[in-house]
């Protein structure tokens, strides 16, 4: 990887980081010509597989939105998309994103493969369109780089939100802000984990350009391996609560089931964060059916607080515990949230911090590779 910025550039990212852990930016309503309040924000979808059709049919569902143009470069897909949105009509379809980009949409999901999500995100700044872009920002350090530059020259009354979900969900907010209240003290370790069953099969196809690109999940240059993909979203919630970048990372992983991918199925993780919290994390995708676990838990001098999609735990003491559940699937607060910013003008852009929170997935991928310790200025260049 091209090592540039070294130590300088380090401390610099990691001061932005810390800074902007818990915040947006901001921009005020009157600043932003956009879509009228009583006017639908039009949606493209660029990707229209599994997420992207779920995250749009989302968007769709809502009164304020209507997903109206759909690319990708197959028809099966955009047919399955067409019928899980649920759109009335035929949206314009392309199989170019440039086209799609070119045309009068207020805004895009991008739900690419990850490889394809710096190009696109650069894309649709360039366009002029709010952005919702699924995770991770990249599978590369160069990708992640691609995407914070983007994101700075970005037009400041456009939105550019970022599919790491647990950002929006009220459990995951309400277990931020007792943290930051101090109500479980000082935060002296941490660990996560996304321990489950294997969420991609591979299919054959005859042609290998087309066997790769439909399998794209399988290999470690389209998809970053799976601590990259899927494993982002600890990372990300871990870069939330701790405000702040890892230093180092060391750990160990494998192939026991999946061997018919170039990825791995296990890893162990040790990231080591400033101030002495040490960090443990676990990921496999090899459980068998019916068992999971995912999810986060914060260890103060006060207390304990877990987190995960479905709920927040407070353990307060040996006899107090509070338990408050999700009341929904929380890419519907990330997604309705994405439209009020554009309709409000209260717009974010997280390009950067999401690209910091994609970097240190790498930082451990760097660690598994290489089965040493890895850190920031000597591993991976930044």
């Amino acid at each position: 990887m091209h090592e540039v910025s070294h130590e300088q550039s380090r401390r610099q990212w990691l001061r932005r980081s810390t800074a902007a852990a818990g915040g947006f930016l901001i921009v005020k309503p009157q600043a932003v010509r956009g879509t009228q309040a009583n006017s639908k924000v039009t949606f493209g979808l660029i990707g229209a597989g599994n997420r992207g059709s779920y995250d749009a049919s989302i968007a769709h569902a809502d009164p304020r939105a209507e997903v109206t143009a759909l690319c990708d470069l197959f028809d099966d897909r955009i047919e399955q998309a067409i019928q899980r949105i649920r759109i009335q009509g035929r949206p314009a379809i392309y199989k170019d994103y440039q086209k799609l980009l070119a045309s009068e949409v207020d805004a895009v999901i991008i739900a690419t493969p990850p490889y394809q999500h710096p190009e696109q995100l650069e894309a649709a700044v360039q366009a002029r369109k709010h952005i919702y872009c699924e995770k991770p920002m990249g599978v590369d350090v160069e990708g992640c780089k691609r995407v914070i530059a983007a994101g700075r020259r970005a037009d400041p009354k456009k939105c550019i939100s970022v599919g790491f979900q647990q950002r929006y969900g009220p459990v995951y907010l309400e277990a931020y802000r007792r943290i930051q209240e101090g109500q479980i003290g000082e935060i002296v370790n941490a660990r996560a984990f996304w321990i489950g069953g294997d969420p991609f099969k591979r299919v054959p196809y005859d042609d290998p350009k087309i066997e790769r690109l439909r399998n794209w999940f399988c290999y470690r240059d389209l998809s970053g391996d799976f601590i990259v993909e899927q494993d982002c979203h600890n990372f990300d919630v871990l870069h939330w609560f701790l405000g702040a970048l890892p230093l180092r990372a060391v750990g160990y992983a494998g192939t026991k089931v999946r061997t018919t991918m170039e990825i791995l199925d296990h890893l162990t993780l040790s990231f080591e964060f400033p101030n002495g919290i040490h960090v443990n994390y676990e990921a496999n995708q090899i459980s068998p059916p019916g068992f999971s676990r995912v999810g986060e838990e914060f260890t103060g001098r006060k207390g304990v607080i877990a987190t995960s999609r479905a709920r927040m735990v407070h353990t307060k003491g040996p006899k107090e515990v509070e338990e408050i559940a999700s009341k929904r699937e929380i890419t519907f607060d990330a997604i309705e949230q994405f439209i009020s910013r554009i309709l409000s003008g209260d717009v974010e852009n997280v390009a950067e911090r999401s690209a910091l929170s994609t970097l240190i997935a790498i930082l451990g991928r760097t660690a598994l590779y290489s089965g040493r310790e890895a850190t920031w200025k000597h591993d991976i260049g930044v």
